[in-house]
């Protein structure tokens, strides 16, 4: 037996024989189940099973901020990196899986008293216990996420929870990572009992007090799964029939990890519990192996976690606070920035040209706000009159995509402003070192680019001009963070990051129409891919019009140097010969008739005839990828993305690109960058020059350098 002293967790042996194990990981904001945690808990219950004078015991946590939240993903996610094989991932689950079940099976009864949010391994932890009280506080949920990075829960989730409430109950919160609160998980029957945060401890003990058995249900003689399992059951075959269609509809097939949890519970609740946990196992190890689970703990766990940190963030400039900010522009995105810049608890001047327009502007926000409507509405003060933006500290202009607009709001806002004050633009195309000409003050001067709708979207691009100073980027950075955003910092080019690459995405979709490919094939071939939305789609919502003037700008501001993009008849035609602008005139590519589905509009196929021979899905779905990714590359050619890790988040975050894939730069490293460019050769000679990788590029691909490393 191990004889060191616990580092993880207290051990504490009352008068009447209740054991407190109090888990209280060192130098973690949050307990996690790293191998010392496991290591400390394998000890701490065989002292509970062996010691003569112990009774009962009460595992809780020392954090008030919760019980355990899992496993520490950041040990997980290179393990594909390092070549762990499926077998090995097993391995690793099959040792959490037997400290779990030795503490069910000890002979003593065991209580969980969770003073907060349970979450993977520590709902699995928790599931183990004979007894669970959890926290009666909204803050307090019980949920398995692992799905979210990838995963499933590796411990025992996929085999206690349907034996505990049945198939039909389980499989969505398996399947779909959802949490539930308090009040839901005592309904459900996940936990036994609700008490206030400091009196759990005091619950489990009373329970442990009655005398309870120490047997949990699915080791009792005689024990069935609640409602059945198998295909023979009607409940479970429904429950199992319906995951596997609606799982199969909402992953495009694209992620191993449902239809796994879907295997694993269908075949581990028709066998004993023991069986069921080597089934688990197995499948756990083989998502961990995987591309996709790693891609996905690396961007949307790790990665996103230190941009929420600011990892970014110029380190000697000293922290900042935006107690007012002012908005010029009251239209649908100006808004938005009011809307969770007052919910964030800031003073907000929201400027348009007409009080009318400003108080309009507060009116969309009062139609989306859903809880502390009052306060936040309270703090937006609509004006015309731009004395009102004297004190601000941050000013953001959210007015059209026109430069002498933006010039001439940028030049009556610092007439009024502080000399500290941050200026912003939340220009989506337009560069910010051109529009930073138009001010006094150019260090100060920088872009914050939010996405629609702003109350939604996580994703916050900061955009730095060739003389934004860093305590601009730093101030930008830490608004974000009042707004519980996710910042990625780019440096300036036209279109910066995001734009100019979901350009390329809608691009490529009317390249196709042009060429004569079908628009269902087309819009079905990019959502089987992994987007959220198609191409034409998405261009009726952001408006063909708009990217028509985009071209026209980009035209007008380089001359020679311009090189139209492969869709710009496509956009021309759109809206100057058709008259179809998009969705907000009428339609677009699609038709949208008042009260019924949207559908794409027959007279596509006249303006635009069908080729003879259609492309296979496969190939469409290739160029959707390899198109934003090879524009990707170019970006951290030319250095508007630093990091690699910005680059995935603002792909996934800002516009969608399929999270299976770890975002647009994991994209490549996962198909290998020489197999990568290669490709892009091979669609370059079939497609046009737009494909083409470029020498460095190229270059790169001979050094096997990756973009992660």
């Amino acid at each position: 037996m191990d004889t060191r002293s616990p580092t993880t967790l207290a051990f504490d042996v009352g008068a009447d024989g209740i054991v407190i194990v109090t888990i209280d990981v060192p130098e973690r904001p949050m307990n996690v189940l790293t191998p010392e945690l496991q290591a400390d808990l394998t000890v701490a219950i065989e002292r509970i099973a062996s010691s003569l004078d112990v009774k009962g015991a009460i595992i809780t946590s020392g954090k008030r901020n919760g019980f355990v939240a899992g496993a520490d993903l950041k040990e997980l996610v290179t393990a594909y990196d390092r070549g762990v094989t499926g077998a090995q991932g097993a391995q690793w689950s099959q040792a959490l899986s037997r400290v779990y079940r030795r503490l069910e099976t000890c002979g003593k009864p065991v209580a969980a008293a969770l003073n907060g949010l349970a979450l993977g391994g520590g709902l699995e932890l928790a599931l183990a216990c004979h007894y669970r009280v959890l926290a009666d506080d909204p803050k307090a949920v019980v949920g398995f996420p692992e799905v979210t990075v990838g995963l499933l829960p590796g411990a025992g989730g996929t085999q206690r929870l349907p034996r505990l409430i049945g198939v039909e109950k389980s499989l969505p919160l398996l399947a779909q990572g959802t949490s539930v609160k308090p009040a839901e998980a005592k309904e459900l029957g996940i936990v036994h009992e609700l008490a206030p945060a400091d009196g759990v401890v005091e619950a489990a003990r009373r329970w442990l007090g009655s005398g309870p058995g120490a047997v949990q249900p699915w080791d009792r003689k005689g024990f069935r799964v609640p409602g059945g399992a198998g295909i023979l059951s009607p409940g479970a075959n429904r429950a199992f029939t319906a995951g596997a269609a609606l799982t199969a509809k909402a992953t495009q097939h694209n992620y191993p990890a449902p239809i796994a949890i879907l295997s694993c519970v269908f075949e581990g609740t028709q066998v004993p519990i023991d069986t069921g946990l080597s089934i688990e196992s197995k499948y756990f190890g083989r998502l961990l192996a995987g591309p996709v689970a790693r891609n996905m703990m690396r961007t949307l766990f790790v990665n996103k976690g230190l941009a929420d940190k600011l990892a970014r963030r110029p380190a000697d400039v000293p922290k900042s606070q935006v107690s007012k900010v002012g908005i010029l522009g009251a239209g649908m995105m100006g808004a938005g920035i009011a809307h969770v810049s007052a919910q964030a608890g800031i003073d907000v001047v929201l400027l348009d040209t007409t009080l009318e327009l400003a108080e309009k502007g507060k009116r969309h926000v009062a139609e989306r706000v859903c809880k502390d409507a009052e306060p936040t509405l309270a703090r937006i003060r609509p004006t015309a009159d731009y004395a009102d933006l004297a004190g601000c500290d941050l000013v953001i202009e959210a007015v059209f995509e026109n430069r002498v607009i933006k010039a001439d709001v940028t030049r009556r806002a610092e007439d009024v402003i502080p000399k500290t004050a941050t200026f912003a633009s939340n220009t989506s195309t337009l560069p910010i070192t051109g529009l930073a000409q138009a001010s006094l003050r150019p260090k100060q001067f920088i872009g914050i680019h939010f996405f629609s709708p702003v109350e939604k979207m996580p994703l916050v691009e900061i955009i730095v001009g060739r003389r934004t100073a860093p305590e601009a980027i730093a101030r930008a950075l830490d608004f974000v963070a009042q707004l519980r955003k996710t910042p990625i910092v780019v440096n300036d080019s036209r279109g910066f990051y995001t734009s100019r690459v979901f350009g390329v995405f809608t691009q490529e979709g009317m390249a196709m129409l042009a060429e004569g490919v079908a628009p269902a094939l087309i819009e079905n071939a990019a959502r089987m891919a992994g987007m959220p939305v198609g191409p034409l789609a998405v261009s009726d919502e952001v408006t063909i019009d708009l990217q028509w003037k985009v071209m026209q700008q980009a035209d007008q501001d380089l001359g020679a140097k311009y090189r139209p993009p492969p869709a710009r008849d496509v956009v021309r035609i759109m809206v100057e010969e058709l008259k179809r602008p998009g969705r907000r005139f009428g339609g677009g590519f699609y038709e949208y008739p008042e009260g019924a589905p949207k559908h794409l509009w027959p007279g596509l196929s006249q303006r635009f005839p069908l080729r003879d021979t259609q492309p296979d899905v496969e190939e469409v779905k290739k160029r959707f990828l390899y198109i934003q990714a090879l524009e990707t590359a170019r970006c951290v050619e030319e250095g508007v993305i630093t990091h690699s890790a910005d680059a995935d988040l603002g792909s996934i975050l800002g516009w969608g690109f399929p999270p299976w894939t770890g975002g647009t730069l994991s994209f490549i490293d996962t198909v290998g960058i020489g197999p990568f460019v290669d490709e892009c050769r091979r669609l370059a000679r079939l497609y046009g020059p737009r494909f083409r990788p470029s020498r460095w590029l190229t270059e790169r691909a001979k050094a096997a350098e990756s973009f992660h490393g």
